[in-house]
């Protein structure tokens, strides 16, 4: 082979897979403190071995290659680094087994998990572990032989919607057990050697020369975005605008953090959360985001650190097309917008959320929030690295306010149940990384009938957290409590008032046959108001009851309101058809009979 094939062949190695700038950018802010891996606490029921849960991750390492494979860098830090095949990949490095110490007990778990967490991965290696906890038959509302899974995999791997992806890949959808021979024999993975620095710096090189223009081009998508948005700003009115910016409040939250994770989680039913949804008639997102709102408002309170301004959070969104379904990687952008921290009152702070994730959706859509996400790719990996390096080293983070205070992921899962080997996967809580400035993020997830909230911070910023997540229950609490009592009223307003006089007409010719003898018909009443109802009168049988007759002696149109007024005594059932309050097509010239029968009722 000649040099010139040897080079080629270099170059168009395809063991090497380039990483976008946003999985790279969660690299750069990798430290010790700050290890940016996210992670899963899943709870399987009906005691799954040991060996048949390594069994089963391993027959499906190949249907995810990025957990059989590990980064390399390219030389000089010249572009960012690339995936390539592990050849000394070795489950038993990734799959710890543990045992809960004792107290045995959530409060143990949720200790655990935190550890568990706050070790960092090891950057030379695939970037997973799973620990398998065993023991749990002490932990309260939990199936005896349930087991815990927690799940570790660097943000460089998955945004959130990926990361559900992977799950739906590791867990069967149904509870069948699949046969042994299905679980013990993995896709054979004979990988080949690690690419030499030379090859992955002519493959670097290659993919910059085939998009020379990339930073270029985006800059110019970007500034003809912003060109667009202020023009289409001098011609349409402003409140139809989504504000540009917000003040951002300086808060404990946006402190130095230490390496030690506090983590819990608050379960919620997912029924609850949207029927609040719908009597509001906001999103979903928008109740979660009031709830973390109340939280924090209360944790803050408590402190005595609450910010006279909202504060503002950092709300990822999903840019996936259709076009990136399957892919393991980062495809997201974020919408910054304040919580209404400083709104007291529950529903009115949904209500202001509400109005603030139209106007930050209204803004993504303008600017191109691909456009957004894709300015990362342009940034040269070197030179990111270094800045992150001298960011954190000097603490350049007090030289300015915070660009927002937390963030909080919402992340969709199915609503039917998964199995693990025939067990089923009882809950799904999420967790999150930080970094030096930003303390608190709050990762939602919904799984199977429930949604769990659950906070990761660290013992510096938030050492009670199992404060904040009973903070989190009572936020839930109080704006269902309120949304619930508020859509009462507003039902008992929109309840006809019209519908006394029907009830009162019942009990009248209920009381005693005497008091509809004389009189006969069959009359059908269209009431209007906020809502048309229908009534049947059945003076031939004393009969009053809600409903439509195919043929009546007489159909009556009337509002609410001037049958109201009848019921009173204020107008007569004559008058109100001379005034033309009340439209009567008297089929069989039997209305008399009703105008009489009321009069008796209302006059006696």
């Amino acid at each position: 082979m000649s040099i010139l094939d040897s080079l080629l062949q270099k170059i168009n190695d395809p063991s090497l897979t380039p990483i976008s700038g946003t999985d790279a950018a969660f690299l750069v802010t990798e430290s010790p403190n700050s290890p940016m891996h996210v992670g899963t606490l899943t709870i399987v029921e009906g005691s799954l071995s040991f060996e048949d849960f390594k069994n089963s991750l391993m027959s499906k390492m190949h249907l995810v290659p990025k957990f059989r494979q590990r980064l390399v860098t390219v030389p000089l830090n010249l572009d960012s680094p690339y995936w390539v095949d592990d050849p000394n990949f070795d489950i038993d490095i990734h799959l710890k087994r543990v045992a809960l110490p004792n107290p045995k007990d959530w409060r143990t778990l949720r200790e655990l998990t935190s550890s568990i967490f706050s070790t960092p991965l090891d950057l030379r290696r695939p970037l997973w572990s799973i620990d398998y906890i065993e023991g749990l038959d002490g932990v309260s509302q939990l199936p005896k032989g349930s087991v815990a899974i927690v799940s570790k995999v660097h943000h460089v791997m998955v945004d959130g919607i990926s990361g559900m992806g992977i799950m739906s890949v590791m867990y069967d959808s149904s509870a069948k057990v699949p046969a042994k021979k299905t679980t013990t024999s993995p896709v054979p993975y004979n990988p080949p050697p690690i690419p030499d620095d030379l090859s992955i710096l002519l493959k670097s090189s290659l993919s910059f020369f085939n998009n020379p223009l990339k930073l270029p081009r985006l800059v110019a998508e970007m500034l003809y975005k912003n060109v667009s948005n202020m023009a289409i700003q001098q011609i349409m009115p402003s409140e139809n605008l989504p504000s540009s910016s917000y003040s951002v409040p300086r808060t404990i939250f946006n402190e130095n953090i230490s390496p030690k994770r506090k983590w819990g989680t608050a379960i919620l039913e997912f029924e609850r959360v949207k029927n609040l949804k719908d009597v509001m008639g906001v999103k979903l997102n928008d109740v979660l985001l009031a709830i973390c709102s109340g939280a924090i408002r209360k944790y803050l309170v408590e402190k005595n650190k609450l910010p006279a301004q909202s504060i503002v959070a950092n709300v990822p969104i999903s840019v996936r097309g259709k076009e990136d379904d399957g892919k393991i990687d980062n495809r997201i952008s974020n919408m910054i917008i304040p919580i209404a921290t400083d709104v007291a009152d529950p529903i009115e702070c949904l209500e202001a959320i509400n109005e603030y994730t139209v106007a930050g959706k209204a803004k993504h859509k303008a600017l191109g929030a691909k456009t957004l996400s894709k300015m990362a790719d342009a940034v040269p990996f070197g030179l990111a690295n270094l800045a992150a390096g001298i960011y954190s080293r000097y603490d350049l983070k007090k030289l300015h306010k915070p660009v927002f205070n937390v963030t909080i992921t919402n992340v969709p899962g199915p609503q039917k149940p998964l199995h693990l080997q025939g067990h089923k996967v009882e809950t799904i809580m999420g967790m999150g990384p930080l970094i030096d400035g930003l303390g608190l993020i709050i990762a939602i997830l919904s799984y199977n009938g429930y949604i769990t909230i659950s906070p990761t911070s660290d013992a510096h910023t938030m050492p009670d957290i199992d404060v904040f997540c009973r903070y989190l229950r009572e936020s839930a609490n109080e704006l269902e409590t309120l949304v619930l009592a508020k859509a009462k009223k507003e039902a008992e307003l929109k309840k006809p008032k019209s519908d006394a006089f029907f009830q009162d007409l019942k009990k009248y010719l209920a009381a005693s046959p005497d008091n509809f003898k004389d009189y006969e018909g069959v009359f059908q009443f269209n009431v209007n108001g906020v809502n048309t109802t229908n009534w049947q009168v059945n003076l031939n049988k004393g009969l009053v009851k809600r409903g439509s007759y195919k043929d009546p002696d007489a159909l009556i149109t009337i509002t609410d309101r001037h049958l109201n007024q009848i019921a009173r005594a204020e107008i007569g059932l004559t008058e109100a058809k001379i005034q033309g309050r009340i439209k009567v097509e008297d089929f069989n010239n039997k209305f008399d009979h009703f105008v009489n029968l009321v009069t008796d009722m209302v006059t006696g």
